[in-house]
């Protein structure tokens, strides 16, 4: 539960103390996006795997990202490296919900196929970096190697 103790469906302040405590927040799409890429990496490598346990295996792909995201390497990388200077992790509930998201994104991959898929993760990351300057790929760019220029713009009014 988020410290303000109430849990809210939608925090759209990516910069809010909120961010990342309840349901849904800008980051469920990036959690989608994952698994868009989780239903295409998972039927290249195990393509005699039944769907059902591609999709177990998606939700656990995601599981365990949740559990480093909230680890304290990943936690501190964010405040040093990226523009979440007062990140302290995801809430339980958030971190469900975004495994739930994970679990969405496999669900219209299998749905959409190839290219439609690749044009709905190309308009997310549009999107995203449009709306809140962050994306999947802006995301873990900054985590492995940090450009300030891009700190400085996603900081910028």
């Amino acid at each position: 539960m988020a410290s303000s103790g109430n849990v809210r469906f939608w925090v759209s302040d990516t910069f809010s103390s909120e961010n990342s405590q309840h349901l849904f927040d800008p980051y469920s799409f990036s959690h989608m996006q994952h698994g868009l890429i989780f239903f295409f990496l998972l039927r290249w490598l195990f393509p005699r795997l039944s769907w059902s346990w591609r999709f177990v295996g998606s939700a656990a792909l995601e599981a365990g990202w949740e559990l480093l995201e909230n680890s304290a390497f990943i936690i501190d990388r964010y405040r040093n490296a990226t523009a979440a200077f007062g990140y302290t992790g995801d809430t339980i509930i958030n971190s469900m919900f975004d495994i739930v998201c994970c679990s969405a994104g496999f669900l219209i991959a299998y749905l959409l196929g190839g290219r439609k898929t690749l044009a709905l993760f190309l308009v997310v990351e549009i999107t995203m970096i449009l709306w809140i300057k962050d994306s999947l790929l802006i995301n873990v760019l900054m985590l492995i190697y940090p450009f300030e220029a891009i700190r400085e713009w996603q900081l910028s009014p």
